[in-house]
């Protein structure tokens, strides 16, 4: 350990940072975001020398810059209550909204949310040897006098359903469940919501056969296993920093992927494959979104400077688990004496689920989860997890328990009821579906729209708590008063292993497969779709653009990115039983079907296009339901061959 000065921290032998200091600026609060406070904290801590703007586009991304802090504090009065900075069309995801020729996006310090400082490990003062911060600062993205960000969305989404909830308990309408509340002493609406953070990490260079991997997981090798070397130095020292940011850690942990690492002659983990999971405390609304930012990208930082690579992706590694990023959406009141009391606890959690507002919020998300599910999967990576198996959530279906004095989690569901009886507090809806990359910020505006067409139909319906759990538990064929006569909700069995998938898409609805299918939901669904643009707050060229940018990422990933790496899989598959003297007419006849299929897939002959010139030349001519449909058969394909060529290759011997 080094001290000097105000300098504390770890060094290994080449001199890298692996620990962070302890007496640095982290966050600045809502408080203090004034002329004045803001000044003297960034003259005591010089260490910060830049300032960035971070505004959220629809496809999730954060802008991200270095301007000197000088200019901020010599300027804070129009950085704070004016713009702080500009962009344009070209540097954000914003399609119709910010085109070239009207490209100018002004952003907006937002003064409600906490700014973080992002360190750089690298790079030390001279004066006062503390690692060179740089200030976050939130901002909305303004364009021609009008917001269009998804901070900004979510904000406002969360505004008027917190004026249209409030309403309802303003009222004299009967809510069961809520008989513990006296409603004149309700302050406000607040929201309590989380993400999980799940991510894959590997050293440099190397991979793992698939082979290990999933015997791995089947045999349950990993989960909740000890971690060792870097990976327990970089996980422990990621707990510790998002505390220090004031995250409120709750647990670091290994995930069900990966295998054991290895340990070379100096004692260094080498080949190292596995996946962790980071959780924190929750936080309210838009804060929530801001926080998972900060968390992925201290993750990132601290891994790599103990050497190791780090994927957010939904699924980096075809065959095993991938990664999700649980979404935890609840609903409180403040009351006038300060108190907070959960709005989804019914009175008595032994003999209730839930509250008339917890079974409201849950039948809405689950009712319109088709018009939700664009905005929580819009990548191709996003489809590659959502598959039946290794507990990602398929179905449109929740779980309660058996009993409500028994609370149970049933973890092949998409929306899992969480709840404790000795913790009201506590109860929420988990969102299994969304990964690390889902726009937190457009796919929690999307739940509390959901939820609160819910509510809506909920209260207005007058039913009581147990008549509640008959709607959500009412089976297909049976007339519901607000859910669907010919769908299923609930389930205490095991989707995937108790329903075939006929019996799933008849009872449950059947999945969109691809980024494609999963857009066109918003127009094949218009009743639901409208449920979105109530308020007027997501509005419809809102969704347009999102749609757009979405539809855009996915064909050029399409073209672009995966059938060229299908391409280059198809050329590591080469014949190798001439190399073999013991080769046999069974290697003959099993490399024929796969130079078969790889001509089927790749290659064009005198019979045909192959089906990777079909989807190019469908993603040209704009036939993109052709496009979707033939990525599919290709997908189907692709995953034949590698069974086959695995066969083939095990032969040889």
């Amino acid at each position: 350990i080094i001290k000097n000065k105000n300098k504390k921290f770890n060094e290994d032998e080449e001199g890298r940072t692996t620990m962070y200091q302890t007496d640095l600026l982290y966050t600045i609060k809502p408080e203090e975001h004034t002329p004045e406070k803001l000044r003297s904290i960034l003259e005591e801590h010089n260490e910060v020398k830049f300032v960035s703007f971070m505004g959220i586009d629809f496809a999730g991304n954060d802008t991200d810059e270095k301007v000197p802090i000088k200019l901020f504090l010599d300027d804070l009065d129009t950085m704070l209550y004016h713009h702080t900075a500009q962009t344009d069309g070209s540097s954000v995801v914003l399609p119709g909204i910010a085109s070239l020729n009207d490209a100018r996006v002004d952003m907006v310090a937002d003064l409600e949310v906490n700014w973080y400082v992002d360190y750089n490990y690298e790079h030390f003062d001279q004066d006062t040897g503390k690692m060179v911060g740089t200030l976050r600062v939130p901002c909305f993205l303004l364009h021609n006098g009008e917001y269009v960000d998804s901070r900004r969305i979510l904000k406002e989404t969360l505004h008027y359903v917190r004026a249209e909830v409030l309403k309802i308990l303003k009222s004299d309408a009967n809510i069961p469940g809520l008989e513990h509340i006296n409603r004149d002493e309700i302050e406000q609406v607040v929201y309590t919501c989380a993400t999980e953070l799940e991510f894959w990490v590997k050293s440099p260079t190397e991979d793992v056969p698939i082979e290990a991997l999933s015997s791995s997981q089947m045999m349950q090798e990993q989960y909740w296993q000890r971690t060792r070397g870097n990976v327990r130095t970089a996980l422990e020292q990621a707990v510790e920093a998002i505390d220090l940011y004031g995250l409120d850690a709750e647990m670091g942990h290994k995930e069900c992927g990966g295998v054991r690492g290895q340990m070379d002659s100096n004692g260094h983990m080498t080949h190292v494959m596995e996946q962790l999971e980071l959780d924190w405390k929750f936080a309210k609304g838009v804060q929530t979104g801001d926080n998972e930012i900060l968390a992925r990208t201290v993750v990132k930082e601290i891994f790599r400077m103990n050497g190791l690579e780090v994927s957010f992706l939904a699924k980096p590694i075809t065959g095993v688990a991938g990664s999700g990023e649980h979404t935890h959406v609840g609903m409180a009141v403040r009351m006038k004496d300060g108190k907070i009391i959960n709005l989804m606890s019914p009175t008595d959690m032994t003999k209730d689920f839930l509250s008339a507002i917890g079974y409201g919020m849950l039948m809405g998300i689950l009712k319109n989860y088709e018009v939700c599910n664009p905005f929580v999967s819009a990548t191709m990576d996003a489809f590659r997890r959502l598959k039946p198996g290794f507990e990602a959530p398929v179905c449109i279906v929740t779980s309660l328990g058996q009993a409500p004095d028994i609370p149970s989690r049933n973890r092949t569901i998409l929306a899992g009821l969480v709840r404790d009886i000795d913790n009201p507090k506590s109860t929420r809806i988990e969102m299994r579906s969304p990964n690390p990359f889902t726009n937190t910020y457009m796919a929690m505006t999307a739940f509390y729209l959901a939820a609160l067409d819910g509510i809506k139909a909920v209260v207005n319906s007058g039913k009581s708590l147990k008549e509640l759990e008959q709607e959500l538990s009412k089976k297909h064929g049976e007339e519901g008063f607000y859910l669907e006569k010919d769908r299923e909700y609930r389930t205490e069995s095991d989707v995937f292993e108790d329903f075939t998938p006929e019996q799933r898409d008849q009872l449950f609805g059947k999945p969109p497969a691809t980024v494609w299918e999963n857009m066109q939901a918003l127009k094949k669904y218009p009743e639901k779709a409208k449920v979105l643009t109530e308020g007027n707050v997501l509005k419809q060229k809102f969704i347009n653009s999102f749609l757009e940018g979405a539809l855009v990422r996915w064909r050029t990933e399409l073209v672009s990115h995966f059938i060229p790496d299908c391409r280059d899989k198809l050329r590591d598959y080469k014949p190798l039983h001439n190399l073999d003297m013991a080769n046999s007419p069974w290697d003959e006849n099993k490399w024929q079907e796969v130079d078969k299929l790889k001509t089927e897939i790749g290659k064009n002959t005198d019979m045909g296009d192959c089906l990777f010139t079909k989807i190019e030349k469908a993603v040209a001519a704009g036939e993109y339901s052709k496009a979707s449909d033939t990525q599919l058969i290709l997908m189907d394909k692709m995953e034949q061959l590698d069974k086959l060529y695995h066969a083939y290759a095990n032969n040889i011997i």
